[in-house]
């Protein structure tokens, strides 16, 4: 059996706009009927919706052009505050302050009949000393609780005037000091925020945590591990 051939477009164009024109004729009244009403407020409220999302997108849009903003701008503010405090605690000034409290602490610490120039005994005496020559109300910070005692203090020279040596030791002999000093206006200049952050130092010959606050810097240096020593120094910044 042969199989049907396949029409051409050609062909098949008449018989397909007859069925087109009978079907009008069949069903042209109802070309002539108005829309429903059910349909112009489907069509109505689909529109609603569709200008609606269109607004939101375009203030999501805004909302998060500003977030963005924002968030570059804070960002931009957080990063300069970190270099602010990073330039201001690793200038030439500091960094010559922090290596004096290592090398005062390497050369006073081990001292055994002299390692200070004030003993404990004479607590108030020392401070009101120191006090006068660095021009600064000075107090020395009780480390009892974290196993330390007092066991005096000195007078140093420093790059911008006297500097103060405090002494403590703990019970096994290991000995600690906190050596305080003025520092330059660039370098004493604080954060906007007027928080003092610490810093570790290992450029000397012993570690120490650092901070400047007010215009003076401190330093508490020993021979302990990174983490008791920051707690160290976190006990002694706020008693100060």
């Amino acid at each position: 059996m042969k199989p049907p051939s396949s029409s051409t477009p050609d062909t098949d164009q008449p018989a397909w706009r007859a069925q087109r024109d009978a079907l009008r004729r069949l069903h042209g009244e109802v070309l002539d009927e108005p829309i429903p009403p059910s349909l112009l407020a489907a069509a109505e409220m689909v529109a609603a919706r569709q200008d609606q999302h269109a607004r939101w997108m375009r203030w999501s849009g805004i909302a998060a052009g500003l977030l963005v903003a924002f968030g570059a701008g804070w960002l931009g503010s957080l990063e300069w505050t970190h270099q602010r405090r990073a330039l201001l605690a690793n200038g030439p000034a500091t960094q010559e302050f922090v290596h004096a409290a290592a090398v005062a602490h390497v050369v006073y610490a081990p001292e055994k009949r002299h390692p200070v120039d004030v003993t404990a005994t004479e607590q108030q005496h020392l401070v009101q000393w120191l006090s006068k020559r660095l021009d600064k109300p000075l107090k020395v910070p009780d480390l009892s609780a974290q196993g330390y005692t007092l066991v005096g203090g000195r007078l140093l020279p420093g790059g911008e005037g006297a500097r103060a040596q405090f002494m403590f030791e703990r019970g096994d002999g290991e000995r600690l000091t906190l050596y305080i000093g003025s520092l330059d206006a660039a370098a004493a200049q604080q954060p906007r925020s007027g928080e003092s952050a610490f810093r570790y130092s290992q450029e000397g010959p012993v570690p120490s945590f650092y901070w400047v606050d007010q215009g003076f810097g401190y330093a508490l240096t020993g021979k302990l591990p990174r983490e008791v020593l920051l707690n160290l120094a976190g006990a002694v910044y706020r008693q100060l």
